[in-house]
């Protein structure tokens, strides 16, 4: 089989032109081309009167190797890659030991799946509750005002990214295509098989969440378990006098202790309790930079016409994404974080009396506004200096003045950009509604944000109106704060994924910060998941 790379089509290319280009590239007839398939396809924009489709793709021929060496110097064409995953160990029969697992957004599930895979029948906890109860928890946050701290946008089944556009994709480096994995299991748990091929794949909140149901009826049915309602509250840590430990075992709020020599940490990035758990245990944490802003919504019209121009509203386009940075003359760097086309901005505290945002879309992407955060790095060095958790307390500081500039409940602080660029109050909306529920306080945003981040995005936003007509519209609404862009920590670890100074604990994924997003996530779950069961066997 062969990989061709870089064959560009029109945008309404006939479905038979796929099989003229192959025969184009290679130099032989229809008829010695056994099969074919689309292995990526994206498209190139940067035209916007002919927009272009480029595909990768798979492709059986007569007699490969002659052709192979008559087109050795083709640098775009060459044998496919093995992309098949293999486990890496599978458990004795006899084996008694079991991994514990905490967590159960993206790295959580694939490593709890690829656990329960090799046979090591791992055991689950989750301080939140099944997805389908969570749901009913979020949304009544959404529409009532009501949160449960333990049961919300960012703790249950499913994690953070299961109330968000469901992106899957990623710029880590994987060369043992380890993402493959994550979206082949994807698919076979119930997500539309376009995203094995298409550039940037999303799922969308409601098919993730009968997805993760199914991902954990697997792992039951190969043998592990998933308990809710399960929040750890120590971590039972043998610690010598030179500061090194070994993990022995968890107990869990209610007093039960589970012995375990192998715990998975995938607790995502608002696990603040943790974090100060692990920490007062003696476990190596240090700050790590993140950003911070506000969500931007604009009619998602508007970023269609600017990205796609004649071609807006092509179905094989679908809804336009964009990504912007901008370089401050303050020497901070502002640029677009988790962009949503078609969706909606979403209540994501997980405290109370604490305003957070975040964005959602659905597969469709057919809500009125596109929403994205515009946010700002910041660094432990300057603005939280002097203890591993004081970015946790930096965003404490901003969600709570968001949430009384939202009037003291959890409606958020809300400006017109109009107005933020000017420096005055907003009053009310103008031209694009918010669709941020429950509803938004009409205020100055400056009241919410510190000095330095005012500044950036107010020289920031014309800028970004060069990249896209009409970014910097006076109506486009500005609602904050979005403060949970990465985890403030990383729980550093050595090249065995085990903490530096904690044996037998595995940080992981977002919260540990080894990843961020859906697709990076399952990856490192994955990656800590192979490591725990070489670990398993070396001690059986």
């Amino acid at each position: 089989m062969l990989r061709l790379n870089e064959v560009k089509l029109p945008l309404d290319h006939a479905p038979g032109e796929i099989l003229a280009a192959i025969c184009q590239r290679l130099g032989v007839a229809a008829g010695d081309v056994v099969n074919y398939s689309i292995y990526r396809r994206s498209c190139d924009a940067r035209k916007k009167t002919a927009i272009a489709l480029i595909y990768a793709l798979d492709v059986e021929v007569r007699d490969e190797a002659a052709l192979l060496a008559r087109l050795a110097d083709l640098r775009n064409v060459m044998p496919r890659p093995d992309t098949t995953y293999r486990f890496v160990a599978h458990a004795p029969a006899d084996l008694t030991a079991r991994p514990v697992v905490i967590g159960t957004g993206p790295c959580g599930l694939f490593a709890g799946l690829l656990l329960a895979q090799m046979g090591f029948r791992p055991i689950i906890l989750e301080r939140g509750k099944a997805v389908r109860e969570r749901t009913k928890d979020t949304w009544g946050l959404w529409r009532q005002g009501k949160l449960n701290p333990d049961s919300n946008v960012q703790f249950g089944e499913g994690g953070a990214g299961t109330f968000s556009d469901g992106k899957l994709y990623s710029q880590i480096k994987d060369p043992l295509h380890h993402g493959r994995k994550v979206l082949e299991e994807f698919v076979k748990a119930g997500a539309p098989e376009e995203i094995l091929y298409v550039n940037k794949p999303h799922i969308g909140t409601f098919r993730l969440v009968s997805m993760v149901e199914k991902m954990r009826a697997k792992i039951f049915e190969l043998g592990g378990e998933v308990r809710f309602g399960s929040k750890v509250e120590e971590i039972d840590i043998d610690r010598a006098a030179d500061g090194n430990g070994q993990v022995r075992g968890v107990v869990l709020a209610g007093g039960e202790r589970i012995a375990t020599g192998h715990v998975v940490l995938a607790v995502g990035h608002s696990a603040r309790d943790t974090f100060q758990m692990l920490f007062d245990h003696g476990v190596y944490i240090e700050a790590k930079p993140f950003s911070i802003g506000v969500r931007i919504e604009h009619p998602q019209s508007l970023i269609d016409r600017a990205r796609f121009g004649p071609a807006a509203g092509h179905p094989l386009l679908g809804a336009a994404d964009y990504k912007l940075v901008h370089h401050c003359a303050n020497g901070r760097t502002a640029y677009s974080f988790c962009m949503c086309p078609g969706g909606t901005v979403v209540a994501a505290t997980s405290e109370p009396g604490r305003v957070v945002t975040n964005g959602m879309s659905q597969y469709s992407r057919a809500e009125r506004n596109a929403n994205s955060g515009i946010v700002v790095d910041i660094s432990p060095a300057v603005d939280y200096p002097g203890h591993p958790l004081a970015g946790i307390e930096f965003q404490r500081r901003w969600e709570s003045a968001a949430f009384v500039a939202g009037g003291g409940s959890y409606a958020a602080p809300a400006q017109r950009v109009g107005d933020f660029l000017a420096g005055r109050p907003s009053v009310a909306p103008g031209g694009v509604e918010p669709s941020y529920t429950p509803g938004v306080h009409w205020t100055d945003l400056s009241l919410c944000l510190p000095d330095f981040v005012v500044t950036a995005l107010r020289e920031a936003l014309p800028a970004f109106a060069k990249q896209i007509r009409g970014f910097a519209m006076d109506d486009a609404v500005m609602t904050g704060v979005e403060t949970r862009t990465s985890s403030p920590i990383r729980i550093k670890r050595g090249e065995d994924f085990q903490s530096l100074n904690t044996r037998g604990l595995y940080p992981a994924g977002e919260g540990a910060g080894y990843a961020g997003g859906i697709l990076s996530a399952g990856v490192d779950g994955i990656k800590v998941a192979e490591a725990v069961a070489t670990s398993m066997l070396k001690s059986a």
